[in-house]
């Protein structure tokens, strides 16, 4: 059995693709259901977002699983599947697994460090257990992921430096003003940039926006659509005196604001500070501006400079997150290494033996009395009572061995035998071992009562979201 990923991105398709390829939750678990009832994976979770759609599945034959996704992914698009399979990328086994950890920890992001796809990944997770459509390995999988996202941001900095214009600004707005709850917004223009940028400055707790644009419509517009105030530019000037934050962004072939103006707005102001953002080209703001004492003016080129400079900074923390992401792949192979029969067979009659060796060293003073020949027979004895009480089990498990289903019986007997030595935990659930919560032992105790005929289909969807 094999993790098995197929989808696109940003990095392989345009807009225009993504769109058609976008699942809605009811498309989502339409076609997860659609891949396991063909029988081509024993669990599916689906996820899509603006920059990919991607469909997870557990599957004993890799390819056959990649055609089924293509298929299936071409046919919601309304698209050959020729003309989808081009953009189309697909991992298998450690790459898989490798894969969903670099996208929780965005490092498959378009803007790497953005902290967004980790709530997307999570309710794509909680839609497919809900759904049906997990089990055993992708509840503990995808909650793995999830911690694995949680380690690399709590031990990198990866998000921590803005690496877009927008939310550049808003960095070096808190640079000077420190708490932005109480400051004011002057939007002057009603360019995309600007827009996006007060966005920013509102979800950092400014309350009050002007909208000044030479068209007052246009400025009513943009007001409406980020909960601001338009005013008329005519009285631009009286408007510089209460803003604390000057966001420019117009086609204007001259300077809108100019030294003069900003000169006696800041001493109307008392000579608070006024932070100003030009982000047209050319220039809205007069570069005089910077000379005047109380005023911080910084265009275009200073704010790419930042994100340029914060974009390294990114790029070097997320050289230690790709270190997490191959501690924690190695801690899941571990775990899915220990699902298949012939190991945990052996690893059973290994931790059985050793009680049997235990209990016969503990009773050694009591025993010392015995001939050879009576100890002999105590060790045949005991040996004996060992392979009885495995028989069943492992004739069983090698009956199943066969079966899609079998990696359930088989973490069912890991579980009841404490054979992967969690026996005792204090019930916390650390990073390189995520999944053993509620859930989990739900699917479990369905394996174990599973007759071993049964289908997958009965023992899916138990879990719960914990992470």
């Amino acid at each position: 059995m094999h993790v098995v990923v197929a989808g696109i991105s940003h990095k392989t398709a345009p807009l225009e693709l993504r769109e058609r390829l976008a699942l809605d939750d009811e498309a989502a678990l339409r076609v997860s259901r659609e891949l396991l009832d063909e029988g081509v994976a024993c669990e599916v979770v689906a996820l899509s977002t603006c920059n990919r759609t991607e469909l997870y599945q557990w599957a004993r034959d890799s390819l056959a699983a990649r055609h089924a996704a293509l298929a299936h992914l071409a046919r919601h698009a309304g698209v050959a599947p020729s003309e989808l399979e081009p953009a189309l990328y697909s991992h298998s086994g450690d790459g898989a697994v490798a894969h969903l950890f670099r996208v929780t920890s965005s490092l498959d992001s378009m803007v790497v460090g953005e902290a967004q796809i980790v709530a997307q990944l999570k309710a794509a997770y909680q839609l497919a257990s809900d759904g049906g459509c997990t089990a055993v390995v992708f509840n503990r999988l995808f909650r793995h992921a999830l911690e694995v996202g949680k380690r690399v941001r709590t031990e990198t900095a990866i998000g921590e430096r803005p690496v877009s214009v927008s939310s550049a600004a808003v960095g070096l707005a808190q640079q000077v003003f420190g708490d932005l709850r109480d400051r004011s917004v002057l939007i002057i223009g009603a360019g995309e940039t600007s827009e996006l940028t007060a966005t920013h400055l509102k979800a950092n707790g400014i309350e009050r926006i002007l909208v000044a644009n030479r068209t007052f419509a246009a400025s009513t517009d943009l007001a409406a659509r980020i909960g601001g105030e338009a005013v008329r530019f005519e009285d631009l000037e009286e408007h510089l005196v209460a803003a604390d934050i000057v966001i420019s962004s117009t086609s204007a072939p001259h300077y809108v604001v100019t030294r003069e103006s900003v000169e006696r707005a800041v001493k109307r102001r008392r000579h608070r500070p006024m932070f100003l953002i030009d982000i047209a080209v050319p220039r809205d703001l007069d570069p005089e501006i910077d000379r005047v004492r109380n005023a911080y003016l910084y265009d275009i080129d200073d704010l790419q400079q930042v994100v340029e400079h914060n974009r390294h900074e990114r790029e070097r923390e997320a050289q230690l997150a790709e270190r997490i992401v191959e501690q924690e792949l190695a801690n899941v192979n571990d775990w899915l290494r220990g699902l298949e029969v012939v190991p945990t067979i052996a690893t059973l009659r290994e931790a059985v033996e050793e009680i049997r060796r235990g209990e016969l060293a503990r009773l050694g003073n009591r025993l010392s009395g015995l001939t050879d020949e009576q100890r002999a027979q105590v060790e045949m004895l005991t040996t004996s009572i060992v392979n009885k009480i495995l028989h069943v089990p492992t004739v069983k498990m090698k009956e199943v061995a066969g079966r899609d289903q079998c990696y359930l019986y088989v973490d069912a007997v890991r579980t009841l035998f404490d054979l992967d030595g969690h026996a005792g935990d204090d019930g916390d659930t650390p990073a390189g071992d995520a999944g053993r919560a509620t859930a989990d032992h739900t699917d479990r105790a369905a394996a174990e009562d599973a007759p071993s005929g049964g289908t997958v289909h009965h023992l899916r969807g138990t879990g719960t979201e914990d992470a």
